[in-house]
């Protein structure tokens, strides 16, 4: 499935579309979480679906797939991560994943989240470990919800270069989200410096 399939079934299924692409992405949907988000996003920008209960399904879709992922590790363990495994490049995120765990706890699933393939192998992981359910109810599902809400404010915003955006971001991670967040940095601080010597010319003259 690429975007423009996903688009063309949030058009026939509406709200439902947003939902089960997300909560099947735990298993390997083909198309990158963060483009479904924004493109739940940018349908609502263009008045096609209603903002509150877009983004409700979206979030749900996020949370169940959560839910999917951790039931599958507790219950099956090892079993699911050898699925995994089989498949190419996959077991570097598995270790990434248990280093993450076995480092941070909890607070992994924090971190986690805004890093591609990790998040999704996270779930599994940390069920496998036995990690008390409530436990990862309240740093996933809270994490999730603040990633949701901010990629689908940006397919809000950017509209129909969603999927390239969201493409970018499921490539490159933590990287792209901090890009604005520098370039405003180094905005505000050319205004300060600028701001500085003008002041002082004007104290000078």
């Amino acid at each position: 499935m690429n975007a423009d399939t996903l688009l063309s079934f949030i058009q026939h299924f509406g709200y439902a579309a947003l939902f089960f692409a997300l909560w099947l992405g735990i298993v390997g949907m083909p198309v990158p979480d963060e483009v479904v988000v924004m493109t739940g996003g940018a349908v609502t920008a263009n008045g096609f679906l209603h903002v509150l209960p877009a983004f409700a399904l979206t979030y749900l879709g996020v949370v169940s797939g959560l839910s999917l992922g951790y039931a599958l590790g507790r219950f099956f363990g090892n079993a699911v991560l050898d699925r995994l495994r089989r498949k190419k490049n996959m077991q570097k995120y598995i270790d990434v994943s248990d280093r993450l765990v076995r480092k941070y706890g909890r607070f992994a699933l924090c971190i986690s989240y805004f890093f591609p393939v990790v998040r999704h192998v996270m779930p599994y992981v940390v069920g496998l470990h036995h990690m008390k359910f409530r436990q990862y109810a309240l740093f996933s599902f809270t994490t999730g919800l603040v990633w949701t809400a901010i990629f689908f404010t940006i397919g809000r915003l950017v509209g129909d270069h969603a999927q390239t955006i969201g493409e970018l971001a499921y490539r490159y991670g933590l990287r792209l989200v901090w890009i604005p967040f520098a370039a405003g940095a180094a905005v505000l601080a050319i205004r300060y410096m600028f701001k500085q010597h003008k002041s002082k010319g004007e104290r000078s003259s």
